[in-house]
């Protein structure tokens, strides 16, 4: 008969290992959920900042040929954000597949160890 003493320290200690990785990924797809919210909060911004120079475009032009010019800037430079914007998007998606990569990675050997010790 095996008699064994209840260790709740270790107890412990082993459930921490174990959910180290799994807590480490969570934090991690939380600070990429925020990254990725701030982006489009950003996209967001830059709509709300051209429509309002469209108005004030549209309330201080004189002539027709003054708002199209105008118009046709404003269109300019919100495609040239837009543009930035897609690119930081691609950034930080492909920064977040990366990560997850290596997390996986990181939990896939974490977890060979621990199977063949068991």
């Amino acid at each position: 008969m095996i008699d064994r003493t209840f260790d709740p320290t270790s107890l412990l200690n082993a459930a921490r290992d174990a959910f180290a990785p799994v807590l480490k990924a969570q934090q991690e797809g939380f600070k990429s959920i925020e990254r990725l919210a701030r982006l489009q909060f950003a996209v967001a911004g830059d709509v709300l900042e051209t429509g309002l120079a469209r108005v004030n475009a549209t309330l201080s032009a004189t002539t027709p040929t003054e708002l199209f010019s105008k118009q046709n800037d404003l269109n300019s430079q919100f495609v040239d954000k837009l543009r930035s914007r897609a690119q930081e998007f691609a950034t930080v998606t492909s920064e977040i597949q990366s990560q997850i990569g290596q997390l996986g990675t990181q939990i896939a050997a974490k977890a060979v160890p621990a199977r063949k010790a068991a």
